[in-house]
């Protein structure tokens, strides 16, 4: 018998939803408005305290760490499978107190399953309808290996996880934030030091990812569709005389420009006299690839600089255009 099957759901392009600018954010500069991805770092870099962090700063429309403000605050729902309730409590009433905050007027909930497997049909469905009863601004799962019992280094395996949680972003119109664990080994690019296939790294709308460095916690932003800020200092401040601690952002990393890339680049362009390739350009600004492309893209989009055959130049450099 032939299948009764309905068509896709489909829109003419000028009937999509508009974006304007000041509703692409969830989380100012931090995770875009819906974005699903990772917090990814080595362990005890705080990607816990973080993810808590942007979940109570959504829930109680406070800026996260003191300087990125809510842009969308709502509830929020949070899922920490390597802590106990009283924990997790604990935690929470500790970054209430830093900002004056009532835990009992917080909009934010944690799921209180002893194990949540999302590569099992019948937890699928219960967080299913979990987010369909709460519509969370904010869904935090941490961390991303205790959801599942796959092989991390199977594209195929996590594109079937990864696949579910894109169609409970957009069923229910809420941003995910995955924490997941980096390797053993360093690359370049931090998205790569993700445990498991790059397919990780590639999924991501915003990511975070946390670093231990010789000057201490380096928080390194990601965006797929907004430029990237430089890297941030920050540290987990403990109170001297109580339990009570919060993460706190203190400045760029010692060493490093707290100009934005974009303008760092167009500087280095700006008083070359020759054209500088990419690999050049890498170097002299100690960066990696995908965030000098996507700094290269806004200023040629801005038609400050243009691409040579042996490589970038400003428009207004000693050298004239050819």
């Amino acid at each position: 018998m032939p299948l009764n099957l309905e068509g896709l759901p489909f829109l003419k392009a000028h009937q999509l939803e508009v974006e304007s600018p000041g509703r692409r954010w969830l989380i100012e500069s931090l995770w875009a408005r819906r974005a699903v991805g990772l917090l990814g770092g080595p362990p005890k870099s705080c990607k816990s305290w973080l993810g808590l962090d942007m979940a109570l700063s959504v829930a109680s429309d406070t800026p996260c760490r003191g300087r990125f403000p809510v842009r969308e605050p709502g509830a929020a729902l949070v899922y920490l499978a390597e802590d106990h309730l009283a924990a997790v409590r604990s935690r929470i009433e500790s970054l209430c107190r830093h900002r004056g905050l009532r835990i009992c007027k917080l909009d934010l909930c944690v799921i209180t399953a002893s194990v949540l497997r999302l590569d099992l049909e019948r937890d699928q469905r219960r967080l299913d309808v979990t987010l369909s009863d709460l519509r969370p601004r904010l869904l935090v799962l941490d961390p991303l290996v205790r959801l599942h019992r796959l092989d991390e280094n199977s594209a195929g395996d996590l594109a079937r996880l990864l696949g579910f949680l894109r169609h409970m972003q957009r069923r229910h119109q809420t941003a995910i934030v995955l924490v997941h664990h980096a390797g053993k080994k360093q690359r370049l690019s931090a998205g790569q030091n993700l445990r498991g296939s790059s397919d990780l790294h590639a999924f991501g709308d915003s990511n975070l990812y946390l670093s231990r460095r010789q000057q201490g916690l380096t928080l390194t932003l990601e965006h797929r569709a907004a430029p990237d800020l430089e890297p941030l200092q920050v540290e987990l401040v403990c109170h001297p005389h109580s339990a009570d601690a919060h993460l706190q952002v203190c400045s760029s990393p010692p060493g490093s420009d707290s100009k934005p890339l974009t303008e760092r680049a167009w500087k280095v362009l700006q008083t070359s006299e020759r054209p500088l390739t990419c690999t050049a350009l890498r170097s002299l600004l100690r960066v990696n690839n995908q965030r000098l492309g996507t700094a290269l893209d806004h200023l040629q989009l801005q038609g400050r600089i243009f691409r040579t055959p042996k490589g970038w130049l400003a428009e207004n450099a000693p050298q004239r255009r050819p």
